[in-house]
């Protein structure tokens, strides 16, 4: 088995135990005695059949090192009126002829949920003498949520325990005998424990769930957990999961449960290639889940949406909207891990509904102080993405973030900032808020991204914040050098936000006397396809506009279009005048006195909720401003109100000559 899982963390290894009472010997490491990997089938005990049948799988692992076997204690029953203390022995009976009942397994369940430490599991499972193998894998599973940190254990020494030791031993004796949920339900967990997959009980285990799946008798839930072990194990590429996987196409997604539903959604996650070979699988499901929605619960709706995510199912919009309207009821429920994942998932599909942002608005000021800080930064990256303005949802983070900061990440930090900067929104503490920053800054600098920094730095400007004492460093060679990527070059976009962060400084900070940008970091226009540092001009607004100005100047030649200038920022309309007043055509280039730049701002320049200019249209008319052109501002919510071609007109002689009176052109 090729088990990549496996090959940085063979935890087991680094142990060695031995116990004195009643010795059993238990091969949870496995070396062949010739020193090198043998396939499964070599390894299987009379407990598992041979599975030679399906090819050798060869460990892509160096195993001439692991030749510990460990000792455990034997598992024994002891009467009740033995002199030894009863608390001295491990006691477990995995037992499927007086199986517990379905009430005790749920209170064994709502028990287990309730351990904070894995200590806590272990008291609880010797305070229990009857185990049914669901509960004991479902005890492994908790140990391995308690322990589990990115893609390691916390405590590798938490498998000393003679409690792991024990509960294995009795599951690797009773591998046949198990039932195929409990089955595969503990080969999972043992690889979310990082056992190693040459260990007696893996090999028992995953014969056994070969032989079981051959049968053809499991259930959809049970191939899924099933693929998602064979999956860790072995990669997608796995002879079983694709065996798991032509089983599970076989039924109709429309006879699946809810809980099975979202565990094929779940698996696909990790085996669905770039051809596409589950595209007709993916988009019933699709079609089912539209239909059941309504019956999902918070832990449903987040698992569902990261699942769309990870498969990038751009086509299931229908399946995104519906989920979104179910997830507005569960916003009050989300654990901060499913309420990340539901915003990341609107955020990748662009989708934002308006009862959904109602009870964000109403839910989160009451958590902002409790939410984890990746939630919270999200929550603001949520709303700047859709450019929606809650100045509820924003004072409640910028309060939280004065207290809270330092616990922050510095990408943590830098996202949370550059909401508002996108926004251009000034919360009522804005003066406590870039104090805080500007001690971050001070104190972590070194820790920030280059790219991450950068857009931080940026940001500060948008809101009219200056982060001059940093700008030196920015502009340094050493910096600039680690903006670069693998072929030596800066994005584009990297390039313009340097170029705007270096003419804010020279408009707006003339005080400044670091480093300058060298020409080569400069770009010669903003606007951009993507990631532009303008918004392009609306072209229906545009037409409407230029039709009326015909008509106010009397000839197209008076004003110019989509003037670039030089200092990067495109002009919608330019007209230029003489001294005493008069319009020059758009062409001439002496004699004039006065330029007028025209902003025709169309929805996709303000917030979407409020008539609110974005950051980065502020902040271009700002500096269009202090290089000398009189700015006039041509809203889309006032101009679509003119009923007719005078009224249209009248409206564009008042914004461009509010002093003037017109006799004719």
């Amino acid at each position: 088995m090729a088990l990549k899982l496996f090959q940085k963390l063979g935890l087991l290894t680094q142990f060695s135990f031995h116990y004195y009472a009643r010795p059993v010997c238990v091969r949870l490491l496995y070396t062949s005695s010739l020193g090198h990997s043998s396939c499964v089938s070599c390894l299987c005990t009379s407990a598992g059949c041979c599975i030679q049948r399906h090819g050798c799988r060869k460990l892509q692992m160096d195993c001439r090192t692991r030749n510990v076997t460990t000792i455990v204690r034997e598992p024994s029953f002891l009467a009740s009126s033995s002199g030894l203390h009863r608390d001295s022995e491990l006691r477990f009976r995995l037992t499927q002829l007086h199986r517990p009942s379905a009430d005790e397994e749920q209170d064994f369940q709502r028990q287990l949920e309730s351990c904070s430490t894995s200590r806590q599991v272990f008291k609880l499972l010797r305070s229990v003498e009857i185990l049914s193998d669901t509960m004991a894998a479902a005890s492994l599973h908790r140990v391995a949520d308690l322990e589990l940190e990115g893609s390691a254990l916390r405590d590798p020494s938490v498998l000393e325990k003679d409690t792991i030791r024990a509960l294995c031993f009795q599951l690797e004796q009773d591998s046949t005998r198990l039932t195929e949920a409990g089955l595969v339900s503990a080969l999972l967990a043992c690889t979310r424990l990082f056992l190693d997959p040459w260990s007696t009980l893996m090999v028992r285990l995953v014969s056994e769930s070969q032989n079981r799946l051959d049968s053809g008798q499991m259930t959809v839930g049970e191939l899924c957990t099933l693929g998602c072990a064979m999956l860790a194990m072995e990669g997608p590429g796995s002879v079983m999961l694709e065996q798991a996987m032509t089983q599970i196409q076989k039924q109709e997604p429309t006879r699946w449960s809810l809980p099975d539903l979202i565990a094929v959604y779940r698996l696909l996650e990790g085996c669905v290639g770039e051809d596409g070979k589950y595209r007709d699988l993916l988009n019933a499901m699709h079609t089912h889940a539209v239909t059941v929605t309504s019956r999902m619960d918070p832990a449903a709706v987040s698992g569902v949406l990261s699942s769309l995510v990870a498969l990038n199912q751009m086509q299931a919009m229908p399946l995104v909207i519906s989920l979104c309207k179910q997830a507005v009821r569960h916003i009050p429920h989300f654990s901060d891990q499913e309420l990340t994942r539901v915003l990341g998932a609107l955020i990748h599909f662009g989708h934002s509904d308006h009862y959904f942002v109602e009870a964000m608005e109403k839910h989160v000021p009451t958590m902002a102080f409790t939410y984890h800080p990746e939630t919270v930064s999200k929550v603001t990256q949520f709303f700047s993405r859709r450019n929606i303005l809650s100045t509820t949802v924003f004072d409640a983070v910028a309060e939280s973030f004065v207290y809270r900061a330092d616990s922050y990440s510095t990408s943590q930090v830098a996202r949370q900032i550059m909401a508002f900067g996108t926004l251009g929104y000034l919360p009522p503490n804005a003066g406590q808020l870039f104090r805080k920053v500007e001690t971050i800054l001070h104190t972590r600098f070194s820790q920030f991204q280059p790219r991450t920094l950068l857009s931080l730095l940026h940001a500060c400007t948008l809101v009219e914040r200056f982060p001059v004492n940093f700008v030196s460093k920015v502009f340094s060679s050493y910096f600039l050098q680690q903006l670069q990527d693998q072929d030596m070059r800066i994005e584009r976009a990297v390039l313009a936000q340097l170029t705007q962060l270096y003419i804010t400084v020279k408009l707006e900070c003339p005080f400044y006397e670091g480093p300058r940008l060298l020409p080569k970091y400069r770009v010669k226009s903003f606007l951009m396809s993507s990631r532009s540092l303008e918004t392009p001009v609306d072209q229906q607004l545009y037409n409407s506009v230029k039709t009326g100005l015909e008509d106010l100047l009397g000839d197209r030649s008076f004003f110019g279009s989509k003037v670039l200038t030089p200092y990067c920022y495109t002009l919608d309309v330019e007209i230029k005048l003489d001294e005493e007043g008069y319009v020059l055509p758009a062409s001439h280039t002496d004699d004039v006195y006065k330029r007028i730049a025209l902003c025709i701002d169309g929805q996709k320049r303000f917030t979407t909720n409020v008539r609110q200019l974005l950051g980065k249209e502020v902040i271009k008319q700002r500096h269009l401003q202090l290089l000398g052109y009189e700015v006039v501002q041509i809203p889309f919510y006032e101009f679509e109100k003119l009923p007719s071609k005078s009224r249209v007109v009248e409206y564009l002689h008042q914004k461009i000559f509010p002093h003037t009176f017109r006799l004719s052109w």
